[in-house]
């Protein structure tokens, strides 16, 4: 069921404006198709083994280190881990001066996305949407810094900013509108998953020791201030399974939302 088909993306109008008009959910066509090779080339075997991965091994150390011996609310704290991670792969080095500024933004802009695109003072979707305004500032004046300062980054603003390196060339309010794109899909999902992947080994606590096991394995072949690499990642196929698992007990998406473009039978009809 795709575009070929007559089906296109059917997502809530006040999602669409809040995520923005360039985000992938709201085009089709031959921008859609631009808009995924873009953010795919994010995605690539050599970005994720010599970019994204070492970022991600080292945000965790550090942000993880800060629960240490304390009591923590884990759905409140794993929101702010997703949130932070996505932060930290976009706007790398930048992310840590701006994170305080951007979090309380992009929570109420979360908020808004399946709220009544009702644009009056006191609703929550004018609410969301002046949070949208501020997210795209912050967003507008990071592009500025990274022009003026001449400096190519390998984080994903980096390449997507890098014409050499995306062949997909982007202006700048289709960076934006992907940037959002990247942090409002992974926050929801990463942190749901991460939170009952913690109550499902709370309850099983013989996969919670096959985990260790396997994890404390590969760590024993390297020195404590060693990074996890490519190679350790995929010597892990238990936390896959446990991943998968977690995944499958407790998804957050239930279907796509599509509309049609043309009249189509369904079921004969």
């Amino acid at each position: 069921m795709n575009e070929a088909k007559g089906l296109v993306p059917g997502y809530p109008q006040s999602m669409l404006d809040i995520l923005g008009k360039c985000n992938i959910a709201a085009v089709h066509g031959s921008t859609h198709k631009q808009m995924r090779g873009a953010l795919l080339a994010l995605l690539s075997p050599s970005m994720i083994r010599d970019h994204l991965l070492p970022r991600i091994d080292q945000f965790m150390r550090s942000h993880l280190s800060n629960w240490d011996e304390k009591v923590i609310d884990i759905q409140e704290k794993t929101k702010e881990m997703a949130l932070l991670s996505s932060l930290n792969q976009i706007a790398g080095k930048e992310s840590t001066s701006m994170s305080q500024q951007f979090m309380p933004e992009f929570f109420k802009l979360v908020l808004g996305t399946l709220s009544l695109p009702i644009n009056l003072p006191g609703t929550n979707y004018h609410g969301r949407f002046q949070a949208r305004k501020n997210i795209v500032n912050m967003l507008e004046r990071l592009l500025e810094g990274r022009k003026g300062s001449g400096e190519t980054q390998c984080d994903m603003l980096g390449v997507l900013m890098n014409g050499e390196e995306n062949r997909y060339n982007l202006s700048d309010e289709e960076i934006i509108d992907q940037m959002i794109t990247i942090l409002y899909s992974g926050y929801e999902t990463v942190s749901t998953t991460s939170m009952m992947a913690v109550k499902y080994l709370h309850d099983h606590p013989d996969v919670l020791q096959e985990l260790r096991k396997e994890h404390l394995e590969i760590r024993e072949r390297k020195r404590p201030e060693d990074p996890i690499e490519w190679n350790d990642f995929k010597a892990m196929p238990f936390t896959r399974a446990v991943i998968f698992e977690t995944s499958r007990l407790a998804t957050i998406v239930n279907g796509v939302l599509r509309k049609t473009t043309q009249d189509m039978e369904l079921n004969g009809e």
